[in-house]
């Protein structure tokens, strides 16, 4: 056991182990102190991508690659619809890139229907 562990979130020193993660008792925080170090440098996970495979970034032009159905609508977003100055998200659904489309509106957008313009 490592004597000087601390909680990450709190700084704690009553910590213990629970199999593979450790637990806080003050703040209810759940780590496991070996992936710690691989999340704070590679940070792989918020990085959004294209369906080609490039990074994509706020205020980039995308163009969409397959029809899309807007959901709850009879409308259609026709592959080739280039749609300009996106925002990244962080969503539970998928759909990671909030836009306006001309003619259609505000809509979400899962990156892997998109490609860098």
């Amino acid at each position: 056991m490592t004597d000087n562990l601390k909680c990450p979130k709190c700084g704690s020193e009553h910590v213990y182990p629970d199999g593979t993660l450790w637990v806080c008792p003050d703040c209810a925080n759940e780590w496991n102190p070996e992936a710690e170090g691989k999340d704070d440098a590679g940070e792989g996970s918020s990085v959004i991508k294209d369906a080609n495979g490039n990074v994509l970034v706020d205020g980039d032009s995308v163009t969409v690659v397959k029809d899309l159905k807007v959901k709850g609508s009879s409308l259609v977003v026709k592959s080739g619809t280039k749609v300009k100055n996106i925002r990244l998200v962080d969503a539970t659904d998928g759909h990671n890139i909030a836009c306006k489309i001309t003619g259609i509106g505000a809509m979400n957008l899962k990156s892997e229907f998109v490609k860098k313009s």
